[in-house]
C-alpha cells in the first residue's frame, strides 16, 4: 500500500509544483490572479461491518485549484485607455464568436473600426448615450460593444452667452470727465470707436450655424450725471465682427460693423443688479442671414450679464465668458472617469460623453471557468453575472492610465516551491523504503 500512498503524494506534489510554476510564470501578467492547490486525503470505502478504527489512508489527491481574486497593485501607463478596476468587478468583453468573457486585464486600445479592444481583439462593452441634452448625460439600455466615432463633431450655433464684469462705481460718463470725452452715439456706424467714448469694453465669442466664430464686443458707458451725481445705470452697446453694413452710396461696398445699443443695466446702492427692473442684465441679439454675411442661418442668442457688479474697485471680468455654441472639431483624445464614463476631447475644446463601461461581478468568482488570455467565462458554479456601472452597488471604480498588476507574491511562491520539493522528496523516500522492505522479504531464505 505504501507504493500507492507514495505515488499519490508524488502526483499531488507534482500538481502543486505545476500550479506554483504557473503563478511564477505569470508574475508579470497584467490582471493575472494567482492560484493555490487544495489537497484532500483518500480512504478506501469501508466494507459492511468493517472496523473504522483500523482504516488506513491510501494517500492524497488534489481536491481543487482555486484562484485568489485579491486586488493587485496599480501601475501607471502612458495610455489613457489602459484601465484598472479598484475593487470588485470584471471588464465585460464580447469575443469574435459573440460570446461574453470577463477579464481584469485593462490594457485596451482603439482598432481601425473605432472599437475598444484588448490584445486578442475582444471588444469592450458598455452603455450607450441615450440623452445628453441636460446637465448630465443619461446612459441606458443593454450593454453593447463601445464604438468611438472619430468623425468631426458638427458645429453648434450659439443660443446663450454670458459674462460677468465689475464696473467701477467711481467712473463717470465720458462727457462728464475732465477732459471731456466723446459721445459714443456719434459712432454707431463708424468703422472704429474712440477709446474716450466709452468707459470699459470686453468681448465674447459666439458661433453661427456653420461654426463661424464672431467676436461680440461689448462697450459699457455710464449714464450722464444728473444734478452732478452719476446714476447707477449703465448703457451697454455691442457689435458683431461678422456683421455686414453696406455703404448707402455704394451697396456693393461694406463700411464696417454697426454698433447698436443693447440696453441698460441698473444697479442698487449696494452695487448689485436691481432685481425689481424687468430683464435687468439680460439682452437678446439677433441677426439675419444677410447681416451675418457668412452663408449661415440667421443668428439669435441671449446675452446674460446678471453676474455683473458696480463696486468701487477697478474694472475686470469676474465671470469668464461662456457660450453654448462651438465650431466643428476633430477628436483629439479619449479619457475615462472613475465612474467609467468615456469622454472624447475635441480640437474645438468640446468634451463629449461617448459611453459608460459595464462591469460584472459574480457570487462565486472561484467558480468561473478560465479561458486563457486573461479571460474567464460564466459557469454554473460562478452564478450569473451582476452587471452595472463602475462605482454602483458593490462594483469598484475605474482608474484611467493605470493597469492592475498580477497579485502573485513571488516570495510566497518560492517558499511554497521549496515546501513542495521537500514533500516530493519525502514521498519518493516512502516508495524507496517500501521497496527496501519488500526486497528484505524476497531475500528471506
Amino acid at each position: 500500500m505504501a507504493f500507492q500512498q507514495g505515488l499519490s503524494g508524488l502526483n499531488s506534489s507534482s500538481k502543486a509544483l505545476d500550479v506554483i510554476s504557473h503563478n511564477v510564470a505569470n508574475a508579470s501578467t497584467v490582471g493575472f490572479k494567482a492560484s493555490s492547490t487544495l489537497f484532500s486525503d483518500m480512504y478506501a470505502s469501508a466494507m459492511v461491518g468493517g472496523t473504522s478504527s483500523l482504516q488506513v489512508g491510501i494517500g492524497s489527491k488534489v481536491a481543487a485549484v482555486w484562484q485568489s481574486f485579491t486586488q493587485g497593485n496599480l501601475t501607471a501607463t502612458s495610455n489613457q485607455l489602459d484601465m484598472a478596476i479598484n475593487g470588485n468587478g470584471f471588464f465585460r468583453l464580447q469575443r469574435s464568436d459573440g460570446t461574453i468573457a470577463y477579464s481584469r486585464n485593462g490594457q485596451f486600445d482603439v482598432n481601425k473600426d473605432g472599437y475598444i479592444i484588448n490584445s486578442s481583439g475582444d471588444k469592450l462593452t458598455g452603455y450607450a448615450v441615450v440623452d445628453n441634452s441636460g446637465t448630465s448625460t443619461v446612459f441606458a439600455g443593454e450593454p453593447s460593444v463601445i464604438y468611438i466615432d472619430t468623425s468631426n463633431v458638427a458645429p453648434r450655433e450659439s443660443g446663450t452667452a454670458s459674462v460677468g464684469v465689475n464696473l467701477n462705481s467711481s467712473e463717470k460718463n465720458p462727457l462728464n470727465q475732465d477732459p471731456v470725452g466723446s459721445d459714443i452715439t456719434s459712432y454707431l456706424n463708424a468703422t472704429s470707436i474712440p477709446v474716450d467714448s466709452y468707459n470699459y469694453t470686453t468681448s465674447i465669442t459666439v458661433y453661427d450655424s456653420l461654426g463661424n466664430s464672431s467676436l461680440m464686443s461689448l462697450y459699457f458707458v455710464r449714464d450722464p450725471d444728473v444734478a452732478g451725481v452719476s446714476p447707477n445705470t449703465w448703457t451697454v452697446y455691442g457689435r458683431l465682427s461678422n456683421d455686414v453694413v453696406p455703404d448707402p452710396t455704394d451697396p456693393a461696398t461694406n463700411i464696417g460693423t454697426p454698433l447698436e445699443e443693447l440696453g441698460q443695466m441698473t444697479f442698487t446702492s449696494f452695487g448689485v443688479l436691481d432685481t425689481t427692473v424687468a430683464n435687468n442684465g439680460n439682452f437678446t441679439i439677433s441677426r439675419t442671414a444677410a447681416q451675418i454675411g457668412t452663408g449661415a442661418d440667421a443668428l439669435s442668442f441671449s446675452l446674460d450679464l446678471t453676474k455683473s457688479t458696480q463696486w468701487n474697485t477697478s474694472f475686470g471680468v469676474t465671470t469668464s465668458p461662456r457660450t453654448d455654441g462651438y465650431t466643428t472639431g476633430a477628436l483629439t483624445g479619449v479619457s475615462v472617469s472613475s465612474t467609467g464614463v468615456l469622454q472624447g476631447s475635441y480640437s474645438n475644446g468640446l468634451t463629449k460623453d461617448i459611453a459608460q463601461l459595464a462591469l460584472a461581478t459574480f457570487a462565486s468568482p472561484q467558480g468561473l471557468t478560465s479561458l486563457g488570455d486573461n479571460l474567464w467565462a460564466e459557469s454554473y458554479d460562478s452564478g450569473q453575472p451582476t452587471v452595472g456601472a463602475p462605482g454602483t452597488g458593490i462594483l469598484g471604480s475605474v482608474t484611467s492610465g493605470q493597469v492592475e498588476e498580477s497579485n502573485v507574491d513571488l516570495t510566497t511562491e518560492l517558499v511554497q516551491m521549496i515546501v513542495q520539493q521537500r514533500n516530493y522528496q519525502a514521498n519518493a523516500q516512502s516508495i524507496r523504503t517500501q521497496d527496501q522492505v519488500l526486497q528484505t522479504l524476497v531475500n528471506l531464505r
